[in-house]
């Protein structure tokens, strides 16, 4: 054995020793290094730091003169190229500087926030020839980084051997371009990345360094700006709106220099009015040379005169190194791919392509056509794409590697399904996103998606929207403001699904004449059957214009005190176009007699009152018992043309009814309402006043406010029963009467259209079923669909869902791991029903819930149906108060709530914890506060604005209270003054840190044989838009 080895205790100095405590304090260790270790030092600190320690010694003022005079790369920004260089300098003070600096090789960061055109005699400032004097100090300077336009012109004319670093892009830029804003690029100039953006250029000459250059909002002075273009390292175009000359001929060179640049890989030209079949004929001759070749990006947007040729021998031409494509409207259609096709090539890299592309600036910009034109952008008008479902196959028999599809507005796209073939099975599709295919069918959609082996993304932007509300009752075609009553017009135009379309984009061109000629002369034929009619209707409505004034005046009378008040669904949606078309089978129709609010007001009423549905409500088997009575669609057919009336008759009407209902039901198209109806209606408002003042005699008489044409008599008895009449098909029969207490309608919502004729609709429900194997997630956009349903998506993680109006449910029927629920500003939600989905799924995953409702939300009801539902999850809700919103605690919440879930699963897993459970029984023994959970609140202030947490998890307030261990990173901005929970400031980076922290309470816990759950949920919800108004917001 050898010799023990002496071990020292560090002896800490204590209170008897100050002074050896005072000198280790004032210990100059910096001074004690060489120069060349500070030096060494020097090189990781950014240069206004360095400038800094010239002030503190002598010896750290020498080191600090010994490294500026051997440095060779300096950066005045700290390598921070977006900030702009420290403010403060003079003239002189820049080239006392860069005179320390003699070595000095290439200077970054050189972006002043303000400088100076000349000097001024007797005035210090900052100035482009004091800053030119100063770099020209600089006997080896190779190179400046810049984004100052005045000043690289400078360089470029009085110091034309210095090289442009890194990439230029001139800060200023905006459209309208600037005036100031100018820039004359020298031929040869010294630069290889140019981004200009907002800037008056006279040309683009010939800049052989030049590899990449991007023009946007660029205005071309010279009439002949390509004149001398030709940029042979050229790797990527890019010309975004800019103003040059309108003649397309000029734009001749350009292309043929863009063909000299063999290296070019991405080409990008948005609202370039080049000549039509230019880029055919120039790739014909340069292709053999290399022209066109490397090209892995293509974009063509607003090219007013570009021709199928054009794109397709692009294509071609690129075949082999080809990724990403993305055609403007006019070449969305069929014909292109059809002869790619037919070329019979293949693209091995091929992933991307963009169908119907229009550039951000134009969707975003709210200047008109005319507006844009005025500041001399070409004059481009876009008209949607008119690819059908037949190019859409030969799409993916042409691209058979493609991975991300993305279809902006194509109006004549049907049905998806039919899209996969043989030769077309989209087996490599990973993204999908569909923007404004308003004519994509629903069920078709959702096939589609079950048989895509790949998927994994999908993004849907104002897809499946709702048929109008009135639009039918009025006569109008999806909210055109032309028509008459469809009470008086027999729904027979609804042969040709590609009408409405047509109809919004009058601009597109129609591919096939002869439908078109024979469509004209449908219209006349019905025109000359309907003139009798039109008549009758116009009389009708010269009638009902004295009908919206004593309509208002009845339905701003407020709430009388004998009048109870009921919650209702108010649908605040205005008419809009329509897009859709109901494929539902025809089912019966259930017609109430009662059209009040509640139905015990009503029990005694005789009358007869028509809701229909547009279609079965989709609803699991609690809303089934809650709702028994739904009612049914008639079958639809054509858009927008369904039968939305609902009608009370009086009882002195009834005989009229009953004789006139065979009439009715033998229309072939469905139930019409005859004038003699309408002019019942308008008598029965025109009585409203006189019924409003008989509801104290006649108390079950109740009517919803709003509601107009009820019936006036109002007498029966109230014993009398419900009136329940089944219309099936062409024939009608009385059917037996309800018992009282299974009398549950839903509620509809009253909205005048331009008549002020109440419609009473509920919404169109239509269902997005997803069966897919690999999806991943969903992002829904402003999109009609009313309830969600997760079929099969054994892999599906996140659902977000912003500005969708008529979302209502989520059905959960196998989607294990999905973890991410975002529903923003969705008018209707049904908040209970979505949160009971998700909370019973089996909890394999912890989840979080982000909820930002339209509506008032009761807290107090919600945090009890949550706390004491058979969940077996601990659950926190918070509540966010911030307006406009921070999505600080939002984001950060994740960042802890696997921590609270990892904790309770090492504890049950390895400790032997007892595991919570959620049984029956366990409800029945919990059935008051605080249901058998250990609930706390928090409660807070987030950059001023309030937030409120209640929850049960376990170990929360332990680990927010304690001391920070020696894990804790200060460099992480939060802490508990600016969210709930900042673990990386206490250093509980894991569950094995935190359970050393908590020990004390784990013990207590384990002898009080409480059990914890081992998953979590977490449920935000910000109140921001709670008054029915969405607050804008970029995040979502």
């Amino acid at each position: 054995m050898g010799p023990r080895r002496k071990t020292v205790k560090p002896c800490l100095p204590s209170k008897e020793n100050p002074e050896m405590t005072k000198s280790d304090e004032t210990k100059d260790y910096m001074n004690q290094l060489s120069h060349e270790v500070l030096c060494h030092i020097f090189r990781y600190l950014p240069l206004q730091d360095i400038m800094c320690m010239e002030c503190l010694s002598r010896k750290l003022k020498e080191a600090v003169t010994l490294y500026l005079r051997v440095v060779k790369i300096v950066d005045l920004c700290a390598g921070r190229w977006w900030e702009y260089m420290p403010t403060g300098f003079t003239d002189s003070s820049f080239l006392t500087l860069l005179k320390k600096m003699p070595d000095i090789e290439q200077l970054y960061g050189l972006h002043p926030r303000y400088l100076e055109r000349r000097r001024v005699r007797g005035h210090e400032a900052f100035s482009i020839p004091g800053v030119l004097e100063a770099l020209q100090a600089c006997p080896n300077l190779l190179g400046v980084e810049t984004s100052h336009l005045e000043l690289v012109e400078a360089i470029w004319t009085y110091m034309p051997q210095v090289h442009i670093l890194g990439k230029f892009r001139n800060r200023n830029g905006a459209f309208p371009i600037p005036p100031e804003n100018k820039l004359k690029i020298p031929i040869g100039a010294k630069i290889q990345i140019l981004h200009l953006v907002g800037v008056n250029v006279p040309e683009i000459p010939c800049i052989p360094m030049l590899r990449h250059l991007y023009l946007k909002w660029v205005r071309l002075t010279k009439p002949q700006p390509f004149k001398d273009f030709l940029c042979i390292s050229l790797r990527t175009f890019v010309m975004r709106n800019c103003a040059g000359p309108t003649n397309s001929l000029k734009y001749v060179p350009l292309v043929t220099g863009l063909a000299s640049a063999r290296n070019l890989e991405q080409l990008e030209l948005v609202r370039v009015p080049f000549l039509g079949g230019l880029i055919q004929h120039v790739v014909e001759d340069s292709w053999r040379s290399g022209g066109f070749r490397n090209l892995h990006t293509i974009v063509l947007g607003a090219c007013k005169n570009a021709l199928e040729v054009d794109l397709g021998y692009l294509i071609i031409t690129a075949a082999r190194r080809l990724h990403e494509v993305r055609i403007q409207p006019s070449l969305t259609k069929d014909g292109v791919f059809s002869a790619l096709k037919m070329a019979e090539l293949e693209f091995p890299q091929f992933e991307t392509l963009h169908l119907g592309y229009v550039d951000e600036f134009l969707l975003q910009c709210k200047m008109t056509n005319a507006d844009l034109v005025k500041y001399g952008l070409a004059d481009v008008v876009e008209n949607p794409g008119i690819i059908t479902d037949i190019g859409m196959k030969a799409v993916n028999e042409v691209f058979s590697c493609i991975k991300y599809l993305l279809i902006y507005n194509c109006p004549h796209l049907h049905n998806p399904n039919n899209w996969i073939t043989d030769h077309s099975r989209w087996t490599r599709l990973v993204d999908l996103t569909l923007v404004r295919c308003h004519a994509v069918k629903l069920e078709s959609f959702s096939q589609f998606i079950e048989l895509l082996p790949s998927l994994e993304f999908i993004s849907l932007d104002q897809m499946f929207r709702e048929p109008p509300k009135g639009c039918a009752r009025v006569g109008l075609s999806a909210g055109t403001g032309i028509g008459v009553s469809s009470a008086l017009v027999s729904n027979q135009n609804s042969n040709n699904e590609n009408d409405n379309h047509q109809n919004n984009n009058p601009n597109v061109p129609n591919n096939n004449p002869q439908q078109a000629n024979d469509q004209n002369e449908e219209n006349e034929l019905r025109q000359d059957g309907q003139a009798e009619e039109q008549q009758i209707a116009a009389e009708a409505l010269n009638e009902m214009e004295e009908v919206p004034q004593e309509d208002g005046e009845s339905r701003n009378e407020g709430p009388t005190h004998n009048q109870p008040v009921f919650p209702m669904e108010v649908d605040e949606e205005q008419a809009g176009p329509s897009g859709l078309q109901s494929t539902a089978k025809a089912t019966p129709i259930t017609v109430h007699d009662s059209d009040s609010e509640d139905e015990e007001e009503n029990m005694g009423a005789p009358g007869n009152c028509i809701a229909k549905n547009s279609s079965q409500n989709y609803s699991d088997k609690e809303d089934k018992i809650r709702e028994p009575v739904e009612s049914r669609q008639l079958p639809v057919s054509g858009k927008g043309k369904t039968p939305l009336r609902k009608r009370c008759i009086s009882s002195h009407q009834m005989g009229q009814l009953k004789s006139s209902s065979i009439e009715e039901n033998s229309c072939e198209k469905g139930c019409q309402v005859t004038s003699e109806q309408i002019k019942a209606d308008m008598k029965a408002a025109s009585d409203m006043p006189e019924k409003k003042k008989s509801k104290d005699v006649y108390p079950n008489c109740g009517n919803s406010p709003g509601s107009v044409g009820n019936s006036p008599s109002c007498n029966a008895a109230p014993q009398s029963p419900d009136f329940v009449r089944t219309v099936t098909g062409n024939s009608a029969e009385v059917a037996k009467p309800k018992p009282r207490h299974a009398m549950k309608r839903k509620r509809t919502a009253d909205k005048s259209t331009s008549t002020s004729d109440p419609v009473i609709e509920d919404d169109h429900v239509q269902v997005l079923v997803l069966k897919s194997k690999n999806l991943v997630g969903i992002t829904l956009t402003n999109c009609g669909i009313t309830d969600l349903v997760l079929k099969d998506c054994p892999k599906m993680m996140f659902i977000h869902a912003t500005r969708c109006r008529v979302l209502k449910h989520l059905k959960v029927e196998n989607a294990p791991i999905v973890n991410r629920f975002d529903y923003a500003q969705c008018k209707k939600l049904n908040m209970d029903q979505v949160l009971d989905q998700i909370l019973r799924m089996p909890a394999e995953r912890n989840r979080i819930i982000y909820l930002r409702p339209m509506q008032q939300v009761d807290t107090l009801t919600l945090e009890q149906k949550i706390f004491s539902g058979p969940y077996p999850y601990h659950i926190c809700i918070i509540h966010e108060f911030s307006n406009p919103p921070n999505v600080r605690n939002k984001v950060r919440i994740r960042s802890w709530m696997d921590t609270i879930a990892n904790i309770n699963q090492e504890l049950i897993k390895y400790e032997f914890f007892p595991e919570a459970t959620r049984s029956e029984g366990d409800l029945k023994k919990y059935t008051k506060y605080p249901w058998g959970r250990e609930i706390y609140t928090l409660e807070g202030v987030v950059d001023g604005a309030p937030y409120s947490m209640i929850t049960d998890f376990p170990w929360l307030r332990s680990l927010r209270t304690a001391e920070p261990n020696s894990y804790a990173r200060y460099d992480f901005e939060d802490d508990e003054r600016t969210t709930i929970y900042a673990p990386r400031r206490k250093g509980q980076l894991s569950a094995d840190i935190c359970m050393e922290t908590i020990g004390e309470e784990i013990s207590e816990l384990r002898q009080m044989k409480k059990g914890v759950f081992q998953r979590v949920v977490a449920i935000f919800i910000h109140y921001c838009d709670v008054n029915g108004e969405p607050v804008e917001d970029d995040y979502i």
